[in-house]
């Protein structure tokens, strides 16, 4: 990626990150932390490894499209030698992708484009561009997965009262209806798809028909491959769905450690509930950086709703957004960090 790319990045990472740190009430920071104690430590660690999880469903994506591509003629690559990209630099670039969705309104308005950037020159722009959508595809539909079955498990082990029963109800509507989507994006295509419906926007129809008939050549072959993905490769497909999907119910330790500190004994179940209501409102709320104000609200909604006190979730939601300012941070670091190519 050039130089001015990359200082971009970085420098609208730092205005942001500045910012959300600076809405933080630091003497409760202080008192959290000493009250966490060694947890907040693991719940750090922990997300070293969870980035493994999505770190390992990108790559198998990407090697899944290499395999096609060598068995078949792409002129670009036989142009083009592309230096060797390895599983760690693909480490860094999803840590960094991440702490760029977060700090950017819209979520992947900042982490998308930085990451195809990153691996153009490893495995020039149209694979980058097809990897990098089918992993945001996939990283989006392990969600909408992950929601689905929070409401089977909720109905399985909890009291259901009306409201609840209508708010399950809309969840499980609203989770089967993305998931139609996603399905036929995944057999037809979405690149095509997306910008067809952004020409609909005032003011961009324009440009943006200027720009698909410009580039349709390309755009069509970036649908063939996230198409190829789902329609030739059915166990890499399923492998990447798995790993983001055990990555979401891995997480959910991160609560369970935070609980540890104020309970003796944490009930698991409770906490993937507890993650998938608070994720799915902070979802809804992509428009903001981090989430701000969403994801707090989701955990004091949920954990009163487990029978937690308001203090418990306000603990909990503290905690976790300390451990996300830290990750963003290193994130973008790790953009600083990386070698011209």
């Amino acid at each position: 990626m050039k130089k001015k790319y990359q200082n971009a990045f970085f420098v609208f990472g730092i205005i942001i990150l500045v910012f959300m740190t600076s809405q933080l009430n630091f003497s409760e920071v202080a008192k959290g932390l000493r009250h966490a104690g060694i947890w907040f430590v693991a719940v750090v660690i922990l997300w070293a490894f969870l980035y493994l999880f999505n770190t390992s469903a990108w790559w198998i994506i990407i090697r899944s499209q290499e395999k096609k591509n060598s068995s078949e003629d792409d002129c670009e690559d036989k142009k083009t030698q592309h230096p060797a990209l390895s599983f760690w630099h693909l480490y860094k670039l999803t840590i960094s992708g991440f702490a760029l969705n977060d700090t950017t309104p819209s979520g992947l308005m900042g982490g998308e484009p930085y990451r195809i950037m990153s691996l153009k020159p490893y495995i020039g722009i149209e694979r980058a561009t097809s990897s990098v959508l089918l992993y945001a595809m996939t990283h989006i539909f392990s969600h909408l997965w992950f929601w689905l079955l929070s409401v089977f498990l909720y109905i399985s082990c909890r009291t259901l009262t009306l409201p609840m029963v209508i708010m399950l109800t809309c969840i499980a509507i609203f989770c089967c209806l993305n998931i139609w989507f996603f399905m036929s994006g995944y057999r037809k295509g979405l690149a095509m798809r997306i910008l067809h419906a952004v020409k609909h926007i005032p003011g961009l129809r324009r440009k943006m028909t200027t720009f698909i008939c410009k580039h349709h050549h390309q755009l069509n072959k970036i649908d063939r491959q996230i198409a190829a993905l789902h329609r030739q490769n059915h166990k890499t497909f399923l492998s990447a769905i798995l790993l983001e999907l055990c990555c979401r119910i891995a997480s959910a330790l991160e609560i369970f450690f935070i609980l540890l500190v104020l309970m003796p004994s944490v009930n698991f179940i409770d906490c993937i509930l507890i993650l998938a209501f608070t994720s799915l409102l902070a979802n809804l709320l992509f428009f903001l950086p981090l989430q701000l104000g969403g994801r707090e609200g989701g955990f004091l909604l949920s954990a009163t709703a487990l029978s937690m006190s308001a203090s418990d979730g306000i603990f909990i939601a503290l905690i976790v957004r300390l451990r996300e300012l830290l990750w963003v941070a290193i994130g973008l670091i790790l953009i600083k960090l990386e070698k011209k190519k």
